[in-house]
């Protein structure tokens, strides 16, 4: 569990560092076609499904090269 904890931190350490320096490196998070964006004149709810899909993705793949 100590391996793990030290490695989510280790990994938002540089996911914070990364945004940071280089802030337009996500810009495309939540504006890929299939994200839903519902804006009214009072509210703004957006729902990124694509996004979400992709980044999952990424981490199977990542978590499945780690794992072996």
């Amino acid at each position: 569990m100590a391996k793990w904890l030290i490695g989510a931190g280790v990994a938002l350490l540089l996911l914070g560092v990364a945004l940071h320096y280089a802030p337009g490196l996500l810009s495309w998070f939540g504006k890929l076609p299939g994200d839903i964006r519902l804006e009214s004149e009072r509210s703004k709810t957006y729902i990124p499904i694509t996004s979400m899909i992709v980044l999952s993705v990424v981490l199977t793949v990542l978590v499945n090269l780690f794992k072996r």
